[in-house]
């Protein structure tokens, strides 16, 4: 599951990013978070974070450093 989920992201990474543009407002971007945290927290809890980071990237929200915890 954990691959299937990171193949998802990294499909997004390159197909759809591009076209989007840079606009995530954090560093690591959120795809980035969403692989990571996939990877060192399983499927679940993993796509709980990138969920909750995601929901957080908006325009009034001021963006930055924002590591896994």
């Amino acid at each position: 599951m954990k691959t299937f989920l990171i193949t998802l992201v990294k499909c997004y990474q390159w197909g759809l990013s591009p076209w989007m543009g840079r606009q995530c407002r954090f560093q690591p971007t959120c795809s980035h978070y969403a692989i990571e945290a996939i990877q060192r927290y399983g499927a679940w809890h993993g796509c709980k974070l990138a969920v909750c980071r995601i929901g957080r990237c908006h325009p009034w929200h001021p963006g930055g450093f924002d590591p896994l915890p």
